[in-house]
């Protein structure tokens, strides 16, 4: 067992890491690839030589990024074969629906135009390389579209049949895995975030031209171009993350929870602005939740379930299945130790069809299949010993979740300074502390990124499969050793690779600085 918790803990670890490093590059190909769209239509528009020159300058660090993006992804896909294939199997038809999609029509879309917008400037009219250029952004949200569809039908399983004949599970129902609220807001919020952070990345950038006196007119229409990219990315960010809220407040109310770091929950819940969590805080305890926190009052309620007085369940009324009507009035649903008894039914009932089956026996595979259709929506929880065992890391949702948010307040107010600021051109070149706070946030929105996946991540752990398989079950057969080397030499592999991109885009960024784009090239 010991040795299997490693292997679990390893693997997890692993698929972390690269998760991590792939999201670095995602977004911003996701955005970019967008605002050199605009500018390559102002182009088209103008016929300017000064607005081809900056098209192809984004276009390039676009091209870097996209090339270390699409090496970490193959890898990432690659792990649920090598370190993940119980999974693999249990969940292969419906898992490996979307990814099939995504790499025969999104990535070969993306890999295609791909090729003209870089080459084909003086091989094709201006208006089929205006279509390329769109046609790759296009495909690399299509392509982040069928990537988080799997993601989602992981947090909320729809669209499926459990075969016992097989011991796996089916889709029998595609779209519904395909048009599940979780996947419409994930995709949204995934792919408008990258607007925001590519935004944040060409604002920066150019702030850093004008720190250095060069390229002031370039520097300004591209913030321009970012800013209002930027501006709309935010905006619709928070939208979705309003939707997302919501779904999670449904179907994965452990994650909200933790989120907020709520033990008991009230109708009428406040949200926590800013916190310290308590670190000797558990369920078995009547410790306060918090060292220090500024809560708004009725804001999780609101969010939650878009209702002042809603009820917000905590980990505790979660785990002793009690609810509340806005009455006040308590209802219990199934406990935290009901599932896990009804779970392991469903395991024993899994157990008795497949003797049935070796003995021939249809009477008693029919009444075994019954039995687990009956009991399998707790399917997962038979794993567990104890219902402690499915409360994820309440710190590390709860902090990521806050960055994340606060990150976004922030976000909001630097684009529509930035906004204000370049209209009123001269404002922003003579302070020099506006530049700085916009190459600073650089860094920055890329933490805020980060933190949003851990969040979604994170937070429905023990999970592989939201209710249907904990990541304990869904391990291959390997050891930990295989694991850890692997481990390390991803973690190298990376690296190595996160370094020559930042190499090669500072190189790109220094010539471009050194280019001519001024208003007399017009």
């Amino acid at each position: 067992m010991n040795d299997l918790m490693s292997v679990v803990d390893w693997s997890r670890w692993q698929f972390a890491l690269t998760a991590m490093y792939h999201w670095l590059f995602v977004p911003l190909t996701l955005g970019i690839s967008v605002i050199v769209g605009v500018m390559e239509t102002i182009y088209y528009r103008t016929r300017s030589p000064r607005w081809l020159a900056i098209t192809k300058f984004w276009m390039l660090l676009f091209g870097v990024n996209f090339a270390i993006g699409v090496a970490t992804g193959i890898i990432l896909e690659f792990e649920f074969g090598t370190n993940w294939s119980n999974y693999s199997w249990f969940v292969g038809d419906i898992f490996g629906a979307p990814l099939a999609i995504e790499g025969l029509l999104a990535f070969f879309m993306e890999s295609t135009f791909i090729a003209v917008m870089f080459f084909g400037w003086k091989k094709v009219s201006p208006a089929f390389h205006l279509a390329a250029t769109w046609l790759t952004a296009i495909g690399a949200s299509i392509s982040a579209l069928w990537i988080l569809i799997a993601n989602a039908w992981m947090q909320y399983p729809v669209g499926m049949e459990f075969d016992p004949a097989q011991m796996r599970n089916v889709m029998d129902n595609f779209w519904e895995v395909v048009f599940s609220s979780v996947a419409i807001h994930k995709f949204l919020h995934a792919v408008l975030s990258g607007w925001t952070l590519a935004g944040v990345f060409v604002i920066g950038v150019s702030c850093w031209f004008l720190l250095r006196g060069r390229n002031k007119a370039m520097a300004i229409s591209s913030i321009k171009v970012g800013a209002w990219v930027g501006f709309a990315g935010i905006i619709f960010t928070l939208w979705t993350g309003d939707g997302s809220a919501v779904d999670v407040a449904k179907v994965q109310p452990m994650k909200l929870a933790a989120m907020e770091g709520l033990y008991e929950g009230h109708c009428g819940q406040s949200i926590v602005g800013v916190g310290v969590l308590n670190p000797s805080k558990t369920i078995n305890n009547d410790e306060d939740e918090f060292w220090f926190h500024i809560s708004i009052p009725y804001g999780l309620s609101i969010l939650a379930t878009h209702s002042v007085d809603g009820f917000v369940p905590g980990i505790k009324d979660l785990i002793n299945g009690v609810e509340l009507t806005k009455e006040g009035d308590t209802i219990h649903v199934d406990s935290y130790a009901d599932r896990i008894a009804i779970g392991k039914k469903a395991h024993e009932a899994l157990r008795a069809y497949d003797l049935a089956s070796t003995q021939g026996n249809t009477e008693a595979m029919n009444a075994a299949a019954a039995e687990l259709k009956a009991n399998y929506k707790y399917f997962g929880y038979g794993y567990l010993e104890s219902p402690d065992e499915a409360v994820p890391p309440i710190a590390t949702t709860f902090y990521a979740f806050h960055i994340m948010v606060l990150g976004g307040g922030y976000l909001l107010l630097f684009f529509v300074c930035i906004l204000f600021f370049v209209y009123r051109k001269q404002v922003l070149l003579d302070h020099r502390w506006i530049q700085w706070v916009a190459i600073i946030t650089v860094p920055l929105v890329w933490v805020i990124s980060e933190a949003g996946w851990v969040t979604a991540e994170v937070g429905r752990q023990p999970w592989i499969i939201e209710g249907i398989m904990p990541t304990r079950a869904a391990i291959s057969d390997i050891s930990t050793a295989t694991v850890q080397i692997t481990f390390w030499m991803f973690a190298l592999v990376f690296t190595a690779l996160l370094a020559a991109e930042i190499c090669i885009m500072l190189r790109e960024i220094s010539k471009g600085s050194k280019a001519n784009y001024e208003p007399s090239n017009r």
